[in-house]
């Protein structure tokens, strides 16, 4: 039961009009199950070309950074084939078809029973920090629902300078609770924040200290609605793979039942005076950092500070640039959107092969790296089989945004 609204003739939002869209026709349409009464109107433009900078059928990536001139990819290890038993590569350097252990074979060598505190157990993303370092973000679940293991949950930070362990913070069982996967990390220093996709909520990290507590817990703004379920385009079996499939359906969890992800995506503005959070389903909220920050402020003052900010359809992962365009994929639609400022939404390109785009990252050239992931395909959502299509393929499409802090490392 789907109702469309018609797009207008937009134009593209003022960072994006070097970008190579000016022989776009634009037009077309959004399922208005995801919008409902968002002012946001859609832009519909034609396909930026793609660029293949990878392929694999050694890993499920779901992330990826440029990194001291390296291309870095990660994925969660629940989404890997039970039945493969070669080594599983939570973090990897990457060429055209090669994927190389990083920082080293060590650290991805878990397997159960092994002290996890020193090795990856699930990674789920990578992200640079505002002053150059990578952040290593492990949920610490090997299975998809099972809540962290003892002490496995944490954060590795890797210094820009020499690519060594910076510092490694543990979130212990006040902060990655049973039922959690800590899903993603923003900055605003020295703060970090994070997302908790499995118990809704975020995490406040002093990078200095290493103090973290938990805020808006449970709150609806953290928390998955149930009338939002994640849609995706869905091939019948034996149909071609060549065009996005007019046909949809509703990704669902193990139990069968419709898959409800919390806290997940996350911005900080490019002023950092705001923290832009939702669930993967939508809605988005906003909600000032310097509250965030602010300690003595109790749970319903905290609450009563975050308001709405953007209805997007379900997301798989976001970027933001210097001028606070918004990057985003929108899983419904096999696409790479964005909102401008001004709310408008333009798509980028559309394509079968950006099937469930998660992470991407923005680096200082323009350019904008997509990761496929394909998750909705990996086995717990599908009885058990898996249905990823290999090789799983990393693209990057060129932007005119770069994002606002520079770093030559990610040249």
């Amino acid at each position: 039961m789907f109702s469309f609204f018609l797009g207008s003739i937009l134009n593209f939002p003022r960072s994006l009009k070097r970008a190579p869209l000016q022989r776009c026709l634009v037009g077309g349409v959004l399922a208005g199950i995801f919008l409902g009464s968002a002012a946001s109107s859609v832009a519909r433009a034609g396909s930026l070309p793609l660029q293949q900078v990878a392929q694999t059928r050694h890993m499920v990536w779901n992330a990826v950074a440029r990194f001291r001139g390296a291309t870095l990819v990660g994925g969660p290890r629940w989404a890997w084939p039970a039945s493969d038993n070669r080594q599983f590569l939570s973090v990897a350097s990457t060429g055209a078809d090669t994927q190389t252990p990083w920082p080293d074979a060590d650290w991805n060598s878990w397997r159960p029973g092994d002290d996890p505190r020193h090795k990856f157990v699930n990674v789920n993303a990578l992200h640079i920090a505002p002053d150059g370092d990578l952040w290593i973000v492990d949920t610490g679940t090997p299975v998809f629902g099972s809540g962290p293991l003892p002490n496995a949950a944490k954060v590795v930070r890797i210094d820009a300078t020499n690519g060594q362990i910076r510092r490694i913070y543990p979130l212990g069982p006040e902060l990655a609770l049973p039922g959690s996967y800590i899903d993603d990390v923003r900055f605003h220093s020295p703060y970090a924040f994070l997302t908790d996709a499995g118990r809704p909520g975020l995490l406040v990290l002093n990078m200095d200290t290493g103090q973290a507590r938990r805020v808006l817990n449970a709150v609806p703004a953290t928390t998955a609605q149930p009338d939002r379920p994640i849609v995706v385009p869905f091939a019948p079996p034996g149909s071609a793979d060549t065009t996005i499939p007019a046909t949809t359906t509703i990704v669902r969890a193990p139990d069968g039942k419709p898959l409800r992800i919390n806290t997940d995506p996350i911005e900080v503005s490019p002023d950092g005076s705001w923290l832009y959070f939702g669930t993967l389903e939508g809605p988005w909220s906003k909600v000032p950092t310097a509250a965030l920050e602010n300690p003595d402020l109790s749970p319903a003052q905290l609450e009563a500070q975050v308001s709405p900010w953007a209805n997007l359809p379900p997301v798989g992962g976001t970027a933001i640039d210097a001028e606070g365009n918004l990057y985003f994929s929108n899983l419904r639609e096999d696409a790479e959107q964005v909102r401008a400022p001004d709310g408008t939404i333009s798509t980028l390109t559309r394509s079968p092969e950006l099937h469930w785009v998660d992470a991407p990252f923005l680096d200082s050239q323009g350019l904008l790296w997509l990761p496929v992931s394909q998750l909705d395909r990996a086995a717990p959502f599908n009885k058990g089989q898996t249905r990823i299509h290999f090789p799983v393929q990393l693209f990057r499409i060129s932007v005119a945004g770069v994002p606002a802090s520079l770093h030559e490392q990610d040249r």
